[in-house]
């Protein structure tokens, strides 16, 4: 027997250790010890093989363009999608392919090689639209990307998001969305979420809806997602991003909430980074963060998973494609600091968010898509805690992306010549 490329002695996320063989762009085999030939031969004795990262909210058509036209002085969400607002008569259909194709290098370079993005369909020149339709394309051999058709404006609030927004669909966009807390009224956007769902149901796609994005704990459009996913059978195809307003909402209404949740099998995809920075901003003290209830949900059975959400755009100035980073972030504001909730945040940014995704070929399974990445850690937990290097990145049986281990030089007395932060715990 014979691999195309076989990744030797990895530790898998469940602590495992095992050789993996590569076929093509198939897991070909998993075993303790693979005595074969190969093209190629990782050695990745000591470090962590994990599948892919997967992030399932972001705004490509917005990314690497902050301080276009200006810089968001408040940080506030609605300056925010004011910044876009003058931003986007601004854009070209070759400014936003480039920008998006530079983050794809980026995701690609940091072991993302699954991005849901949203697309601003309140624009009639569907611009953005159609340059990541090229994007997707072109990136198709080493990246899954979903657009979703999102109209940033508010499907009934802006005049012709509903027409730009089937006419995306209609160009081949893979994801219904919407932003029915920016409606002009709570009953326009729970109307909003009823077309939306209907029109999802009727040409066979998934949801992905911004919900409830705001301190507010009246806003509570979540609910209506929930019932119109029972109503129309979209168990397990409807997401709700964001969330935020559930952390202000009364706890007793939330304790009837995310049982419906976990019923209609809604997912839920906070995004810590951006999350904590936007909300709150009207907070004197205490200052609330804003990111959704993750521990309750998970203990309620809802799917939950982290996202990116921003880079460098006009709602966030950092970022660096690191899901590492949303992971570390979204533990902390969680408060998720047991063994097995850091190795369940970790599951968060790789296998939970390929499952709302629906990617059911990603996994280290014999069978599965060739998509892996080894990372210098030992384990999940210490992935996190180090932000770890990726070493290799492997897209469908090909090492798209590698560098080498580099351990620190020290000058001081008496103590080593190099210094690793990897630290086995006992």
């Amino acid at each position: 027997m014979s691999f195309d490329l076989i990744v030797k002695g990895g530790t898998l996320p469940d602590g495992r250790t095992a050789d993996i063989g590569i076929t093509g762009e198939t897991i070909a085999a998993i075993e303790p010890r693979l005595d074969a030939e190969a093209g190629r031969v990782i050695d990745a004795s000591g470090d962590l093989v994990s599948a892919p990262f997967v992030d399932p909210h972001f705004h490509m058509d917005a990314t690497l363009s902050y301080g276009l036209p200006r810089i968001n002085a408040s940080g506030t969400l609605l300056e925010g999608i004011a910044l876009w607002g003058e931003l986007k008569p601004l854009l070209t259909h070759e400014a936003v392919k480039e920008r998006a194709l530079a983050y794809c290098d980026w995701a690609v370079s940091m072991g993302l090689l699954a991005i849901r993005t949203h697309v601003d369909t309140c624009d009639d020149r569907l611009l953005a639209v159609e340059a990541l339709l090229e994007v997707r394309k072109e990136v198709a051999p080493y990246i899954d990307l979903q657009l979703v058709a999102f109209p940033q404006d508010g499907f009934y609030r802006d005049p012709t998001a509903r027409e730009n927004t089937i006419r995306a669909l209609d160009m081949g966009v893979d994801v219904v969305g919407g932003i029915p807390h920016f409606e002009r009224t709570m009953a326009d956007g729970t109307r909003s979420v009823t077309e939306l769902c209907q029109i999802a149901a009727e040409r066979g796609l998934r949801v992905d809806m911004h919900c409830d994005e705001t301190d507010d704990p009246m806003s509570r459009h979540i609910e209506q997602l929930v019932y119109e996913t029972q109503r129309l059978g979209l168990h397990g195809r409807v997401n709700g991003s964001h969330l935020t307003s559930m952390h202000s909402m009364d706890n007793y209404y939330v304790s009837k909430l995310l049982p419906m949740m976990a019923e209609a099998q809604v997912s839920a995809c906070p995004n810590p980074l951006i999350n904590i920075v936007i909300q709150g901003r009207h907070d004197t003290y205490p200052k609330r963060r804003g990111m959704t209830r993750v521990p309750e949900m998970l203990k309620a059975g809802i799917r939950v998973g982290f996202g990116q959400d921003c880079v460098l755009d006009p709602w966030y100035p950092l970022g660096t494609a690191d899901m590492l980073d949303v992971a570390f972030m979204g533990l902390h504001v969680a408060q998720m600091t047991s063994p097995a909730d850091m190795r369940k945040c970790f599951d968060m940014v790789t296998a939970e968010n390929a499952a709302i995704m629906g990617l059911d070929h990603l996994g280290l399974e014999v069978g599965k898509r060739a998509s892996l990445v080894v990372l210098d850690a030992g384990n999940p937990v210490e992935a996190l805690r180090l932000r770890a290097e990726r070493l290799f990145v492997v897209s469908r049986g090909k090492v798209v992306a590698e560098r080498p281990k580099r351990p620190t030089r020290l000058a001081l007395p008496g103590r080593p010549a190099e210094v690793v932060r990897r630290h086995t715990l006992p």
